[in-house]
């Protein structure tokens, strides 16, 4: 930070104040997603700005369970800082905790002054940058479904779906949602200035969807990454969790993280859009889709990142396993939507809501990238209902097949990094390691009483 930005951090501080505010949260992403923080006071604010915050590095490869796992550059350096500087652009008050503001937060290493390697959202920034050299301007609408959950003592997780209505499909009111969690959150979202434009009541009880308006795709990941964030500090402030656990009951589906990908050109039209093109589809838009198509595989282990999200494929589920896509078709992985000319866009199904949205955004357009240099066009289009393996390829049904092809992708990994790859691969197999030695509960209640 330079001496004339002093002025504009006083701004700040002078508009926060006017606010009733004087802590600003900044927030970080780590490796999978989930959010980093620190509290500022605003009067320290010129002090972080220039100096930044020091956080442990290990933190971004920290399991959810607090374990340090073993990635180059923690534990083997001995644990040393990263540097969190607050980018004040984009404070916003926080409608549910009064004199709160928060922020995010531009992680750097502090030896070198370059993003660090496992940031996620300088991930998807470097990919961002190889699609302006092509003249492409990628937008992105996220839709993500989540489930509501409340204390249930006794049980064994501790928690049951809130409500467990069955049957209120896409509905909206006091019949599947009797609480009135969805209106509030909804109204919550907005006034956090998060994009959020419908919500509804899922397929099944508990679960809802919440969609976030179209836009660059950065900004798109950024207000992703907080939505998550905010519908779960929500829950908790009322006493309970919501959860964007791929499948978190064996007894219904599980929750996706759909991507409504287009791209704008240097004019700013619609490059996806081709009224005399196959399908109405620009040739940029079939080279995209047949790159996602022939990328498909590797791109499962970020869209798909935990040992769970493999429990939401299947015959059946809606949540596509197999290699495909259909115009206007939701049993294809790739489904493209009926509006052509600005409304012209790919819809990936392909992801769960445990999905790093950075990460998984950051990995679509790679792939996307990658059809588009290659030039090929994709396969026929999947007719009637999906799930047949006699048409289509089967994708990696569980998160160590799903490594071994994102690490076997040479041409995907490179425009992701090396040092990417190598961070994410060794974090996820540890978490494959530490689930194949844990005893389960369906172990316990198969084999315990007669063997």
């Amino acid at each position: 930070m330079s001496a004339q930005d002093i002025p504009d951090i006083r701004r700040y501080q002078e508009r926060l104040a006017a606010e009733g505010i004087d802590v600003v949260r900044v927030i970080y992403p780590d490796l999978i997603g989930t959010d980093r923080a620190r509290d500022v006071l605003t009067d320290h604010l010129p002090t972080a700005c220039e100096q930044g915050l020091a956080f442990c590095r290990a933190v971004f490869h920290t399991s959810p369970q607090g374990d340090v796992v073993p990635v180059a550059g923690g534990l083997d350096a001995g644990l040393p800082d990263v540097t969190v500087r607050p980018d004040l652009s984009t404070l916003s008050a926080l409608p549910w905790e009064p004199g709160v503001a928060v922020c995010l937060g531009e992680v750097s290493d502090p030896a070198t002054g370059a993003p660090a390697a496992e940031s996620p959202r300088d991930l998807l920034r470097a990919v961002l940058a190889r699609c302006a050299e092509q003249g492409l301007h990628p937008v992105v609408g996220p839709e993500l479904e989540y489930f509501l959950l409340e204390p249930a003592p006794g049980t064994p997780t501790g928690w049951r779906r809130a409500p467990e209505t069955t049957g209120a499909v896409y509905t909206a009111g006091l019949r599947a949602d009797p609480g009135n969690h969805l209106l509030r959150t909804l109204r919550q979202l907005r006034d956090a200035g998060l994009g959020v434009v419908t919500g509804n009541h899922e397929f099944d009880g508990g679960q809802y969807e919440i969609n976030l308006n179209h836009s660059a795709a950065l900004d798109a990941a950024d207000r992703a990454f907080r939505f998550k964030a905010a519908v779960k500090e929500l829950a908790r402030k009322e006493g309970n969790l919501a959860t964007f656990m791929a499948k978190p009951f064996g007894d219904t589906g599980g929750s996706g993280f759909h991507l409504h990908l287009s791209c704008g050109d240097a004019d700013g039209r619609n490059a996806f859009d081709g009224p005399s093109g196959a399908y109405g589809l620009s040739t940029a838009a079939r080279h995209a889709l047949a790159g996602i198509i022939a990328h498909a595989p590797a791109l499962t282990a970020l869209a798909n990142p935990t040992v769970n999200s493999y429990k939401r494929f299947g015959p059946d589920s809606l949540a596509p396993w197999l290699i495909d896509w259909g115009l206007d078709n939701r049993s294809a992985m790739v489904r493209i939507p009926p509006e052509r000319g600005s409304g012209a866009r790919l819809e990936l199904r392909l992801g769960d809501a445990g999905a790093n949205p950075y990460l998984l955004i950051a990995g679509t357009l790679a792939a996307a990238l990658l059809g588009l240099q290659a030039g090929e066009e994709p396969p026929a289009p999947l007719e009637g209902y999906g799930y047949d393996t006699a048409r289509s390829a089967v994708l990696p049904m569980s998160l160590p097949a799903a490594l071994d092809a994102l690490e076997a992708d040479t041409a995907l990994t490179e425009v992701l990094g090396k040092d990417f790859t190598t961070s994410f691969l060794t974090y996820k197999r540890n978490e494959v390691e530490r689930f194949q030695r844990h005893v389960t509960d369906w172990e316990f209640t198969e084999y315990a009483y007669h063997l």
